[in-house]
């Protein structure tokens, strides 16, 4: 991985991969395409396992997960979202292999993730990514309901924006280092909360790294909706800035949204309640998941976050 630090990872992991069975995998495909096709290995997700093949002249993804909701996700967003200027690779099929795990097919987008391509090679794709994250933002979200992060249908699962980045404060805080510090900054992310613009659009929740993929000049895909929501823009923002410190690419586009988009980074209240919801959520997943050292770097974050306020 390019320009991280090697101690921790880009993103910080909240789920075990799955442990597939090859045999299911084929044998759903045999089934969905009426043809035995080789499946060969690719860079995986963080949560996912997955494999490309061809058919015909076509090439496809298969991933699989332990869990069939952000697949569901995906397609939903394929269906609803997919533009121009908002490349959503679509989903041809998607739900439970015969050994428990979830799997989805979508069409192969040609390129490499904005993690994986080169630091020296990330200036021109990064006015191309900002482009993005407007289409994304300017989504016709139609007549799903609700905010925060939306199901399957397409319905947000909170009342409010602000319920969504209030939730923190009524975790269980219990068991991680620092617990009553880590209360603290939820209950002052909750407070913050109460200041948020209350904007209702569609945000990706999880941009920036991985989840983009280019050809070296403009963008060819945007995948993983697993985190999609509805709320505040911004959010998406916020999230590269969180992550800022572990990628060249999150760091590229981060001082390109300074020079170049000064007017989306100004409000530094709002985008430190969003880094804080963001970072306090991978704080306790990483503490219910045992993985103590991701949890004491997201804290540090955290902590180096709310220093400012």
């Amino acid at each position: 991985m390019n320009g991280e630090n090697p101690a921790a990872p880009d993103r910080l992991p909240v789920m075990q991969k799955p442990d597939i069975s090859l045999a299911a995998a084929a044998g759903k495909l045999r089934q969905l395409t009426g043809e035995t096709v080789r499946l060969v290995p690719i860079t995986e997700g963080e949560d996912s396992r997955a494999f490309h093949y061809s058919l015909g002249n076509e090439r496809f993804v298969l991933r699989v997960n332990r869990s069939a909701d952000g697949f569901a996700k995906d397609a939903y967003a394929s269906r609803h979202f997919s533009a121009p200027a908002l490349p959503i690779p679509a989903v041809v099929a998607h739900g439970v292999l015969d050994d428990g795990n979830g799997f989805c097919i979508s069409h192969m987008a040609e390129g490499v993730t904005l993690q994986g391509l080169p630091p020296q090679d990330l200036p021109p794709v990064l006015a191309p990514v900002a482009n993005v994250l407007q289409a994304i933002a300017v989504s016709d979200i139609g007549s799903a309901r609700g905010y925060g992060p939306f199901d399957a249908s397409g319905n947000g699962l909170n009342a409010s924006w602000q319920e969504f980045l209030s939730a923190v404060s009524a975790y269980d805080w219990d068991g991680v280092t620092g617990g009553d510090q880590v209360a603290d900054m939820a209950g002052r992310c909750a407070e913050l909360a109460r200041h948020c613009p209350d904007v209702r659009a569609l945000v990706h929740a999880d941009f920036g790294s991985n989840n983009v993929l280019t050809d070296g000049r403009r963008i060819t895909g945007v995948i993983d909706w697993s985190e999609a929501m509805y709320g505040d823009p911004l959010y998406d923002i916020a999230n590269i800035l969180f992550w800022r410190p572990w990628l060249d690419c999150m760091e590229q586009q981060a001082r390109y949204f300074e020079v170049h988009r000064p007017d989306l980074v100004q409000d530094k209240t709002v985008l430190a309640c969003y880094q804080l919801r963001i970072g306090l959520q991978q704080v306790h997943e990483s503490a219910v998941d045992g993985a103590i050292d991701d949890m004491h770097w997201a804290l540090q974050r955290c902590r180096a976050i709310d220093s400012l306020l």
